[in-house]
């Protein structure tokens, strides 16, 4: 007899639509819905998706408690062998419902849950909790990540222990088991050594944590004196987004003449980002982007002067390499041009 398990997924791989439709509340529907058909394609038979639970993310992140409640209720109800949330790859709210919901199942029920997601995704900080597929950053990694969730996945409910990480394909979470290695450490340390000197390639057994240290700059006295500029993960673009900022995972960044502006209006600008409801930000672009408060303050002598510049990307699901090589080129712009003190907004 197959394996029963419930699968959980967000409104845009449930088909129902993308951020216009995040506010949906969780629904029960019986089978495999989106995603779940490469899952049973990669279990043969072993294992059948009987219910997909549906939940919007910004319902999820705006009613946790109500969501949880409702998710874990339907599966005690359904009893299956097995709970299943995303893949989420680098969507940050699809990834924080997906780990936190499985956590949730984890603890109330006692089911084996597992979810998958990108290594940068702020739902990976649960790995040392539950099982997380390291996943690409985007859904065109479906195809690598379906087969690897579902053999791990199978394994769990067969009751199978669990390999090492880079065995079974979960991401590190901190549990040490001994085990005896072919060679000695010495040697192999020699070896990776070697291969390092050599320019090959080679896997250190105990990876370092990289930690991004920026040393804060010195306070300000006067700010009625200083040059100021603008930069914005928001998305905020010309109308019409003549630069082609990609809505999610940009690939580079604008730069938007603001001269002769007071305000930022919705005739002439919008916001280009696809991680969140741009209803608001386009009704008033400096709800993201404050230019009418910030002229105010110049106009008052708060501050000496706005710089002619300002700066824009989509943080959504965009690689931190990425916006560090963004931020770097724009900041040395500024420099250029006697700019003293930058304001980074979001969203």
């Amino acid at each position: 007899m197959a394996f029963r398990v419930v699968h959980y997924i967000n409104q845009f791989f449930a088909n129902v639509g993308g951020e216009e439709m995040a506010h949906i509340a969780p629904e029960l529907r019986e089978g495999k819905v989106g995603p779940g058909m490469a899952f049973e394609t990669a279990w043969k038979g072993e294992a059948v998706i009987v219910n997909t639970i549906v939940c919007g993310d910004s319902y999820f992140a705006e009613h946790e408690k109500d969501a949880k409640e409702q998710v874990v209720a339907w599966v005690k109800e359904i009893n299956p062998d097995m709970f299943i949330a995303g893949p989420a790859f680098n969507a940050g709210r699809y990834g924080y419902a997906c780990a936190n919901i499985a956590l949730e199942v984890k603890t109330q029920l006692g089911i084996p849950v597992l979810t998958g997601m990108y290594e940068e995704n702020p739902g990976a900080d649960l790995k040392d909790k539950i099982l997380i597929t390291p996943t690409a950053n985007s859904a065109a990694g479906m195809r690598k990540a379906a087969p690897t969730m579902a053999k791990l996945a199978l394994k769990l409910m067969k009751g199978e222990v669990l390999g090492a990480s880079c065995e079974e394909g979960y991401m590190p979470n901190g549990i040490r088991v001994n085990f005896f290695e072919k060679e000695r450490g010495a040697k192999r340390a020699v070896k990776m050594l070697i291969n390092k000197i050599n320019g090959k390639a080679f896997t250190t057994e105990f990876p370092m944590p990289n930690f991004d240290r920026v040393e804060p700059g010195k306070a300000i006295p006067d700010m009625s004196k200083v040059v100021l500029g603008l930069a914005t993960s928001g998305g905020i673009v010309s109308k019409g987004n003549p630069d082609h900022i990609e809505a999610s995972s940009a690939s580079h960044y604008g730069e938007y003449d603001i001269e002769g502006w007071d305000a930022l209006t919705a005739e002439g600008w919008e916001t280009a980002h696809g991680g969140y409801d741009p209803v608001y930000a386009n009704e008033n672009p400096n709800r993201v982007m404050p230019i009418d408060v910030l002229r105010q303050m110049e106009k008052e002598g708060k501050i000496g002067k706005l710089h002619r510049y300002f700066y824009s990307t989509v943080g959504n699901g965009t690689a931190v390499a990425s916006s560090r090589k963004f931020a770097e080129e724009y900041a040395q712009k500024m420099l250029k041009a006697g700019v003293q003190a930058c304001i980074m907004t979001s969203t």
